[in-house]
């Protein structure tokens, strides 16, 4: 497990490091490398190399009934972690998949990862195709796969790839392999639950004399472990079920549901307590001295935060050049992808990744008085269990210490420890405004590292009013059915981000593709002009978009009558099944967005019927609209507000009124008549 936003864990081992939590673009760092290596050279083989008997014993296993989607099932997942007298562990892995289903396929791609600290001794791959021809992959089949480079990163993770042959529905793929680990970590995690089933799993633990162990369950009742003997435990996990939540709507991180298990080992007394202190204990010497404010750093500092001096403005001055003119860029070499960099050195060549750009915020703020700490969170809201101690984040930001009696209407993202007040902060996210935070870390869990102090926080979720979508229009309508009108939209936070890079850096190609795609919902054929954006690099005023739009055929001729919508635009309700739902709601935000649309109607034709007014209030969320005529102009206005991030599942039902509520008043139309 690394801090660097990408975890290479398909085999069942988190290894993640703090290095940022997206990369520029979008994708995350594990999808880059799931590229990479898809795309690699298929190598030789050799066919009818007979398969071990654990092989041939986990593929004669008589399945249980699986999901018609189910693509593989895991039949043997095995996992022997050995720690010797000096603290070092080799892992040993066994592990076997049928694959059920042409998307399936990706399941004969195995890369095992490794670095300038963690050896790979060994490594085996079989296969039997689903005609039953049997297959074994030698050292030369093996290619070797750097991770990444250029804008993205530069780090010493490798992996070992393999291709196997058979891979078609009915193959059974297996491999082994043999691992020397970190030196300088005293944890393993053990993920037995993922987006497969698995039939059959253990996890066995030596250890030597005078050491002892402690284990953390997260999202998984904890189970107990068969004593071996001779210094050896094994816990098993059979028949365990797929968190797999590829159509399942508003869902959570399948990472936030899957079941882990945290192994802490050290000598008795020493670096086995699993706790958050524990922990923080471990990572305080990495970070020591890191934060310290060279004099040229100190010096721009002081030169942002020259003539302020209320604690808002000064923090705000530094934050906003964190984020914009420190380059994501993560270089990461054996610790270096836990340890950041100093402070002094992301100052000089502006750039680093998240635990960097966390530790240049931190030292620059206390050049300036400012005291903060270092914060570990994960990108998915919920893989983060403050019942289970473990570096199990992804991602680093910064906790900013407010001074006591500060008050501010512009500080939004805070948390109480200890009686101290802290501003949560993610210099990495570089469209959120300075003193709120970005969605998916609101209302999930963050880590306060602070040595022997070290403990989990709640982050909040923020209100509604922080993240807003404002329309207004006003529309002309002919009789023949053109409408024609200018719009503006103002967004302010999470809402406007994409909108706001696109404006800022993109191209007018790029632009223009945005606005299209946006009004392809809403009309059949269309026109937009004289487009105008402001405030795209603003991030504390709202981002607005004005443009002039003519759609054809919006009104429906039938007969003497005209049949128009007069919710013209913007689609807002959730997307919902009728699938009885056994995991929590994830409605992705806290967000409110009004609408307000004026259509002048066209000589000669009276309004005869407009759609019921609409008011449904689930707790968690409200929306309300009306429709009613002054004069000859139709005037439409709605308002659209979540509450909450999360929703217990038993809450179902309310969500799916909320989008058949939402759905029906935007298809709804008003009935005019020729006089």
């Amino acid at each position: 497990m690394n801090f660097g936003g990408h975890s290479l864990c398909r085999d069942g081992d988190r290894e993640k490091r703090f290095g940022g939590r997206v990369c520029p673009g979008g994708k995350t760092l594990g999808v880059i490398a799931a590229l990479l290596l898809i795309s690699a050279t298929s190598p030789a083989f050799a066919k009818g190399d007979s398969v071990p008997d654990w092989v041939q014993d986990a593929a004669a296993q008589k399945l249980p009934t699986y999901p018609p989607e189910t693509n593989a099932v895991v039949l043997l997942d095995q996992r022997t972690y050995t720690v010797d007298a000096e603290g070092r562990a080799v892992k040993h892995v066994r592990r076997v998949v049928k694959i059920l289903r042409p998307q399936g396929r990706d399941e004969g791609v195995i890369h095992v990862d490794y670095d300038k600290d963690m050896k790979i001794l060994s490594m085996n791959v079989w296969s039997i195709a689903p005609d039953g021809h049997e297959y074994a992959m030698k050292d030369k089949d093996f290619t070797d796969e750097g991770f990444g480079s250029g804008d993205l990163v530069f780090a010493d993770d490798r992996f070992r790839v393999a291709h196997a042959p058979g891979s078609d529905p009915g193959g059974v793929i297996a491999y082994e392999y043999e691992r020397r680990e970190r030196p300088y970590m005293n944890e393993v995690t053990w993920d037995f639950q993922g987006e497969l089933p698995h039939l059959n799993q253990s996890f066995t633990l030596e250890l030597p004399a005078g050491y002892t162990f402690n284990t953390v369950w997260a999202h998984h009742a904890e189970g107990a472990p068969i004593d071996l003997e001779n210094r050896r435990w094994r816990w098993e996990m059979n028949n365990m079920p797929a968190v797999d939540l590829e159509h399942v709507p508003l869902s959570p991180s399948p990472a936030s549901l899957a079941g882990r298990m945290t192994v802490h080992y050290g000598p008795s007394g020493l670096g086995t307590a699993s706790t958050w202190q524990s922990i923080g204990q471990w990572y305080a010497p990495l970070i020591k001295d890191r934060m310290e404010a060279a004099p040229d750093l100190a010096a721009k500092a002081q030169q942002l935060t020259a003539g302020k001096t209320d604690f808002y403005d000064k923090a705000e001055a530094i934050g906003e050049f964190v984020q914009k003119h420190v380059r994501y860029f993560a270089i990461e070499m054996g610790i270096g992808g836990y340890q950041p960099h100093s402070a002094e050195d992301v100052f000089h060549h502006l750039y680093g990744d998240c635990k960097d750009k966390a530790t240049l915020t931190g030292a620059m703020l206390s050049a300036v008085g400012i005291h903060a700490e270092l914060m570990m969170v994960d990108s998915e809201r919920g893989v983060v269990d403050p019942a289970a101690p473990s570096l199990v984040g992804n991602h680093m930001i910064a906790a900013i210490e407010v001074p006591s009696g500060y008050e501010s209407s512009r500080l939004h993202s805070i948390v109480t420890i200890r009686g101290k007040r802290y501003l949560i902060f993610d210099p990495t996210s570089e469209l959120t405004p300075f003193g709120q935070l970005e969605h998916d870390l609101q209302g999930g869990y963050g880590i306060l590292m602070d040595g022997a102090d070290t403990q989990a926080v709640l982050l909040p979720v923020l209100d509604p009013a922080l993240n807003t979508i404002r329309r207004t229009a006003i529309f002309k309508l002919a009789s023949d059915g053109v409408l024609s009108g200018t719009v503006s939209e103002k967004r302010f936070g999470d809402v406007s981000e994409y909108r706001r890079e696109i404006f800022a850096a993109g191209d007018a190609k790029e632009q223009r593709d945005l606005i299209d795609h946006a009004l392809q919902h809403d009309f059949t054929t269309f026109n937009a002009t004289d487009v105008k954006a402001a405030n795209a690099d603003s991030l504390n005023q709202d981002f607005t978009l004005s443009y002039g739009i003519t759609a054809d055929n919006y009104a429906r001729s039938m007969g003497a009558l005209l049949m128009v919508r007069p919710r013209v635009l913007g689609s807002l309700a959730p997307d919902t099944d009728h699938k009885a739902r056994t995991v929590p709601i994830d409605l992705g935000e806290t967000m409110q967005a009004t609408d307000e649309y004026s259509i002048e109607l066209p000589a000669g034709y009276a309004v005869d019927e407009v759609p019921d007014p609409v008011k449904l209030d689930v707790g968690f969320a409200e929306y309300e609209s009306t429709t009613d005529v002054k004069g000859n102009t139709l005037h439409y206005k709605r308002s659209y507000t979540i509450r909450q991030v999360t929703v217990p599942a038993n809450r179902y039902a309310d969500v799916q009124k909320l989008a058949s509520a939402i759905t029906a008043d935007e298809q709804s139309r008003a009935v005019l008549k020729r006089q």
